[in-house]
């Protein structure tokens, strides 16, 4: 893959990180946005081959700027990993407030939109070259986590952004798949008690199985690495064991 470039977002910590590496790795030119320059350098750990970009992905003009810096750059954009987004509060429907509604589906919703737009527009000038597009989803997009109401909502429209992405993109070959992943061990499984004991629908707790953020990457990888000819359009990846067919 020496030469693509990549644009990978949420490229501070967890799975972003991991598939950052795993590009670099691989011989791509990879740009990581995420909101904290020292996380980013973190991740880049100064590979030459690495462009840090500082990015809040819910500000229109910081992501125009990340594009607008990769093609200065680099002059493409091969591949988007559209992955930077919060879980947001715990609350069911009842009881969230707007305010927290609206800052969840600002990050994973407006913030996907905003950067999967400027891959876009970028890979569309690029044609009949075109480009890929991966957004994380999570399996929350097919089976919510109880209390979860704002995330939830959010992947389910995630699903919705990758179908309607892969049918604009289809006369500029701009291809656009979603993986979604299940209990990675990140920072955010942390957040949910996964390793304590997560809240399941019956209202007990459990300790579910995690598995390593390696795999994960190594499977956006996968994505990133096929020809545009082909495409990955929905793909689950989930620790073994995990309550996850069983939830309800």
């Amino acid at each position: 893959m020496s030469g693509r470039v990549a644009v990978v977002t949420g490229a501070g910590s967890g799975i972003g990180r991991a598939v950052a590496r795993a590009m670099l790795a691989a011989g791509y030119r990879v740009a990581l946005a995420g909101r904290r320059e020292d996380a980013l350098r973190e991740t880049a750990s100064d590979h030459a081959d690495a462009l840090v970009v500082p990015t809040d992905v819910t500000v229109e003009a910081d992501v125009d700027a990340l594009f607008d810096r990769v093609l200065g750059e680099w002059g493409r954009v091969d591949v988007l990993f559209n992955n930077a987004g919060t879980f947001g509060p715990t609350a069911s429907a009842a009881d969230i407030t707007v305010a927290d509604w609206e800052r969840t589906l600002s990050v994973n919703v407006t913030g996907a939109l905003l950067c999967a737009r400027g891959a876009m527009r970028t890979m569309r000038e690029q044609h009949p070259q075109g480009g890929r597009i991966i957004n994380n989803g999570s399996i929350s997009a097919q089976v919510p986590r109880p209390l979860s109401v704002a995330y939830a909502v959010s992947k389910h429209a995630i699903t919705g952004l990758t179908k309607s992405i892969d049918l604009d993109g289809r006369p500029y070959r701009i291809s656009c798949g979603q993986i979604d992943i299940g209990n990675t061990r990140t920072e955010i499984m942390d957040e949910l008690g996964v390793g304590a004991g997560a809240l399941q629908a019956d209202g007990t707790r459990r300790i579910e199985p995690t598995f390593d953020v390696e795999a994960a990457a190594r499977t956006v990888l996968l994505m990133a690495d096929l020809p545009l000819e082909a495409n990955i359009t929905a793909l689950t990846i989930a620790a073994s064991g995990m309550p996850f067919g069983g939830r309800g």
